[in-house]
């Protein structure tokens, strides 16, 4: 796919109306991820239009922040951030951050929009005195560790999986 160049960038947080097309998004980056790895998680009939009831749903909420990447009035990519306080009755840890999703539409990738929207969103990790922020990457994605490696990324932590064979018992 040919790239388009990026003139100049806005990022913002989300409005309502824009709801839909983040969701649009989210449906190409789920279908990304499914074609790498089909035991990925593959999204419900209506998922798509859940997406978009979510964030309108997190508008307001103080722990959630979606920013939209906009390029000539075209919004071409978005990350949503979360604060989490992962059961503080049994670690004793800090507050994080989590990167729920972040997406660019293909024809903008590799331009640092990626960048730019993890760097506005650590911002807001700041001014809500986060010290550290997490995320998932897919085993298969390569370009996205790759990026996750270049904004100072590093593995803590690795997800496994293994399949249950359907055992006969009679």
């Amino acid at each position: 796919m040919d790239r388009l160049i990026v003139d100049e960038l806005i990022i913002r947080p989300v409005s309502r109306s824009e709801a839909d097309t983040v969701a649009q998004l989210w449906a190409e980056l789920v279908a990304y991820h499914t074609a790498l790895d089909p035991a990925l998680p593959h999204p419900t009939p209506d998922g798509r239009q859940q997406y978009a009831r979510r964030i309108i749903q997190r508008l307001n909420d103080s722990y959630t922040r979606v920013l939209v990447a906009e390029v000539n009035h075209e919004i071409v990519g978005y990350v949503m951030g979360v604060i989490m306080d992962l059961m503080p009755d049994i670690f004793n840890q800090e507050p994080v951050g989590f990167i729920a999703d972040i997406a660019i539409t293909e024809a903008y990738r590799r331009q640092g929009i990626g960048r730019r929207l993890v760097e506005e969103l650590i911002i807001w990790f700041q001014e809500h005195h986060i010290t550290a922020y997490d995320w998932h990457v897919a085993a298969q994605n390569i370009a996205g560790q790759r990026f996750w490696e270049s904004v100072g990324g590093r593995p803590v932590m690795i997800r496994m999986r293994a399949t249950i064979e359907e055992h006969n018992h009679d």
